[in-house]
């Protein structure tokens, strides 16, 4: 995956995340604005609805008692059933639309009724039983029967039914209110109620996004600068104004940024000075080493004939300069590829030539065994990578023992594109676990007691270097006989390809951030 695909990626979830920040509050305005609403609404209904069917049982029943006490007086002893029927005619006749059922004991089968719709049957048996029951008489209860009402359903229609009896010997009769209009009015409210909510829904989504939309500007904003703070831009800054809690989380970053900018300058000039330290110092012990290695190759030649007591001594002499020549060589080729001055000469070979050439330059042919088939084309920078195989096979030799195998292949990246595998193994130990995440690091001593060895340690990291600057790398792992190291490099590196029969020396890609070498075996295994 790109660079670019990332960024995409990684900006798609940041519009993600706010969205999902955005629909949370949006979310939280609407439920809130939801349930006050919805409260609101019940309350209110729920107060009108009782006010508007006491309003109308309330005016109903009044009716019904006065004009039953007016006209039962005119009512006969042992009034016949047309009696009865005329009184509840009489009775239901005031105008407010309500029917009169009258029954009366002396008349058990008359159905004295102001509408054939109603009868006794359809009266609540509750309220039959309340409207029967005396009372007693006394200090602020001077009826024995009194009015009760009770709602009720009838064919899908509301009523109210009252009732009461006259006198205690006389008829019972029970009124009955229609509430549809009631019912009508309620429904409307109820609709109006629910218009209402739905509007103050939409109005608290559309608050919540104008609130979200000032709340999280500033929030985007701070995460498009910790972005570019990221990418390594030290003067990214916020505009800060106001004096809320995002205005000091605003000021708070600016503050956490400089003093940020602060350090990574302070490091950047101390790195400066430490690479310019070691480039320097390294210039400076050339000019000596090249007359000691001049020096100690005359000692050399002439140690077959110096004194036996001094032979050795001559001989560690030889050794340790070369060793420090080496060392200083190295030295260099870190500084260029830590300054960023690496080059890469690069043209298009075959990879097994330069592996044969490896192995025929020091002799290892007697100790390799190379399946390397000709044809295997790529871009690349002979010389480097000379110090990657020289490497590689040098430490299989050392460390892991014959036999070294050397396998070539050509295969396709995890981008899709084409590659060059190159795979050294041996017959040794393996490496231990918990030196395999080590072993490219410099100076790295898997053998902490022993400080003095013939390598630098910076053998392996010199060949990670040389990979990556060819848009490679080097990965270390144990096979099932010992350890394996795989190459796996691009046919044409991203910073170098030449025209055919041509050569270009473009720069080291930037942050390699890995050591140069030589092209001597100048790592071991166990110091990587």
């Amino acid at each position: 995956m790109t660079d670019q695909q990332i960024g995409r990626r990684q900006a798609w979830r940041r519009r993600l995340r706010l969205s999902s920040l955005r629909v949370r509050l949006a979310a939280v305005f609407a439920v809130v604005a939801l349930t006050a609403a919805v409260s609101a609404s019940g309350i209110a209904y729920w107060l009108n609805r009782d006010a508007v069917l006491k309003r109308a049982q309330d005016t109903a029943l009044n009716d019904f008692r006065v004009s039953l006490s007016r006209n039962v007086s005119s009512l006969p002893l042992n009034a016949s059933c047309p009696d009865l029927v005329a009184l509840a005619n009489t009775v239901a006749s005031s105008g407010l639309s309500y029917n009169v059922v009258v029954s009366d004991e002396n008349q058990p089968g008359c159905s004295a009724s102001s509408d054939p719709r109603f009868t006794m049957g359809q009266v609540p048996r509750a309220l039959l039983t309340a409207v029967d029951t005396p009372r007693a008489t006394g200090q602020g209860n001077p009826y024995t029967y009194h009015l009760y009402w009770q709602r009720v359903d009838l064919d899908g229609h509301p009523y109210v039914v009252g009732g009461t009896r006259v006198v205690p010997t006389g008829p019972t009769a029970f009124m009955f209110k229609s509430l549809d209009n009631e019912r009508a009015d309620l429904n409307t409210l109820g609709w109006s109620l629910a218009v209402a909510t739905l509007l103050a829904l939409i109005a608290a989504t559309l608050l919540a996004q104008a609130a979200s939309a000032t709340v999280l500007r500033p929030v985007r904003q701070l995460a498009e600068a910790a972005k570019r703070l990221g990418e390594g831009k030290l003067d990214t800054r916020l505009e800060v104004s106001g004096t809320d809690e995002l205005s000091d989380l605003a000021r708070t970053f600016n503050s956490t940024a400089e003093a940020l900018s602060e350090q990574v300058e302070g490091l950047s000039a101390r790195e400066a000075q430490s690479r310019r330290f070691v480039a320097d110092m390294s210039h400076e012990l050339r000019t000596p080493l090249t007359a000691m290695t001049a020096v100690t190759d005359i000692l050399e030649d002439e140690a077959e004939s110096l004194d036996p007591m001094i032979e050795p001594a001559v001989r560690l002499v030889v050794s340790e300069t070369r060793r420090l020549s080496d060392l200083v060589e190295n030295l260099m080729e870190v500084t260029r590829f830590d300054a960023g001055t690496a080059k890469l000469v690069a043209d298009e070979m075959d990879i097994a030539d330069l592996v044969m050439s490896c192995i025929d330059g020091r002799a290892w042919y007697d100790a390799v065994e190379v399946d390397a088939p000709r044809g295997v084309l790529a871009v690349v920078d002979p010389r480097r990578l000379d110090v990657v195989f020289a490497n590689l096979i040098g430490n299989a030799l050392k460390h892991g023992g014959s036999p070294v195998k050397v396998t070539v292949r050509q295969g396709v990246g995890p981008t899709g594109a084409g590659e060059v595998v190159v795979q050294v193994s041996d017959s040794g130990p393996g490496i231990p676990q918990d030196v395999l995440p080590h072993v490219f690091d410099r100076f790295y001593k898997a053998d902490k007691g022993r400080a003095r060895s013939e390598g630098s340690g910076l053998g392996l990291s010199i060949a990670m270097a040389n990979a990556q600057i060819h848009g490679g790398t080097i990965t270390a792992a144990n096979g099932e006989q010992g350890a394996v190291f795989t190459l796996r490099l691009p046919l044409r590196p991203p910073s170098a390809v030449p025209a055919e029969g041509q050569r270009q020396e473009p720069g080291a890609p930037g942050g390699s951030g890995i050591s140069g070498g030589s092209g001597e075996s100048t790592g071991r295994r166990s110091e990587a």
